[in-house]
């Protein structure tokens, strides 16, 4: 199978193209400088030039707090970069990946959402990239949209890394411990979709890794896997005051890949111990 892959040098995108190919798909990657999504004459071009049986959209704007001060951005990227892509893979009759996000929710309950509960995001990012699931659906039947949430990976910026790096310079560290997700290896993502995108069974699916915590949680559990020694402090959300608001809840339940009986997402702290067997050397 022919696969374009946009947004190829980010952090899920690197992962995408490595395990496709390792599938033996024919992947092309394209990066925001070779294409940007949202100049749709470029992206037609891309997929004109390869006629792939499938488009993997892995590019958007993800700086949460820089899409409060640079809306219009947001919405050019995650909004119509979404509709371009989605109609250029409609064009040529291939089917379409489009990546998205567990801030299309609003966490203002405490049990797992599921694709069948109704979107109600509370920031611009979330906004943005509701639009482009809407954009997605309406302008090629033949789609996959997948939500994935605290994402981290070898590749990119990610919370992983920061605590890591803020570790090692030593110090009290304050972690909020009142907002709650499913820490996600992208490498785990990029596996899954794999196994969905051979199918027909077109629609919404969440795809993170089982179970819950908090970000206090979550960082615990890096440090006492890598074996760091510091001490960490659990705090409020208003400690860190930030300009775009952040769900208190945004765990995902993967339910149509388990109706499907297709659900490889392992536990997160599973994924977590295996990416840091893997990775430890470069992380430290």
């Amino acid at each position: 199978m022919r696969v374009v892959v946009f947004g190829s040098g980010g952090q899920l995108g690197t992962d995408v193209v490595s395990v496709l190919s390792e599938f033996g798909y024919d992947v092309s990657g394209f990066t925001h400088s070779e294409v940007d999504i949202v100049d749709f004459d470029s992206v037609l071009k891309a997929v004109k030039d390869i006629k792939p049986e499938a488009v993997v959209n892995a590019a958007a704007y993800t700086d949460v707090d820089g899409c409060e001060s640079s809306r219009d951005l947001a919405f050019k990227v995650n909004a119509i970069g979404a509709r371009n892509v989605a109609v250029a893979s409609s064009m040529v009759g291939a089917k379409i990946v489009h990546i998205s996000t567990d801030y299309v929710f609003g966490g203002e309950r405490h049990f797992p959402y599921t694709e069948f509960d109704i979107s109600n995001p509370i920031n611009t990012y979330g906004a943005s990239k509701l639009s482009g699931e809407i954009f997605v659906r309406e302008q090629n039947r033949r789609f996959f949209i997948l939500r994935t949430a605290w994402l981290y990976g070898i590749h990119g910026k990610n919370f992983l890394k920061t605590m890591i790096s803020l570790a090692k310079k030593g110090g009290v560290l304050r972690v909020v411990n009142d907002q709650w997700g499913s820490p996600t290896w992208s490498m785990d993502v990029a596996f899954q979709l794999e196994k969905l995108l051979h199918t027909h069974y077109y629609g919404v699916y969440h795809c993170t890794s089982q179970g819950e915590c908090t970000w206090f949680d979550f960082a615990s559990e890096i440090f006492n896997l890598v074996g760091l020694d510091v001490e960490v402090v659990p705090v409020g959300s208003e400690e860190f005051p930030r300009p775009a608001k952040r769900p208190g809840w945004s765990v995902l339940d993967n339910y149509m890949l388990k109706l499907h009986g297709l659900d490889i997402m392992p536990h997160w702290k599973d994924a977590l111990s295996s990416f840091i067997e893997t990775y430890r050397e470069d992380l430290l």
